[in-house]
């Protein structure tokens, strides 16, 4: 059984993933979280997130950004990169992913979730049965209680890493 801290690949950051691979796996869905994932905190939509997200459109996926933000954060963002967004999406709770499927009529089988942060991205996909990929943060400069979690998440990161190899 897989562990709900537990990622199902942890990588370097979004670039390294091979979404016309998964494409073919079939995936069909994409949940992306914002801050430190595709920007750093706080940054607006960059011209390589929105490559980002025209690549995948033209690959076939459909895509929902998921932020615990509020919206005068998320819309903007999701505007430029034209995705649809849940804002305030409550996260590890997991009626935000489940609303994000239901938008891109997927499942868990075929959706996959991809954030930075393993007690609020990562525990929620893995708590809706969906694929998760976990990306180290952009930029370590972050607001103070977010700071805190990442003393945690290295805790949980020894362990993963320790069980992987």
């Amino acid at each position: 059984m897989k562990h709900i801290l537990y990622p199902d690949k942890y990588l370097d950051s979004v670039d390294q993933i091979d979404f016309g691979r998964l494409y073919q796996e079939g995936f069909r869905g994409l949940i992306f979280d914002i801050d430190n994932t595709l920007v750093p905190h706080g940054a607006p939509a960059d011209e390589k997130a929105v490559r980002l997200f025209a690549r995948l459109r033209q690959l076939g996926f459909d895509s929902v950004l998921l932020s615990n933000n509020k919206e005068p954060r998320v819309k903007p963002f999701a505007d430029r990169v034209g995705s649809r967004y849940i804002y305030k999406a409550g996260k590890p709770g997991v009626k935000s992913y489940q609303k994000a499927m239901e938008w891109m009529q997927t499942g868990c089988s075929n959706t996959l979730f991809i954030g930075d942060q393993i007690f609020t991205d990562i525990t929620g996909a893995n708590r809706a049965g969906i694929t998760s990929y976990l990306v180290k943060p952009i930029n370590p400069k972050e607001e103070i209680q977010i700071v805190l979690k990442r003393y945690l998440e290295k805790i949980v990161l020894f362990f993963y890493l320790r069980r992987k190899v």
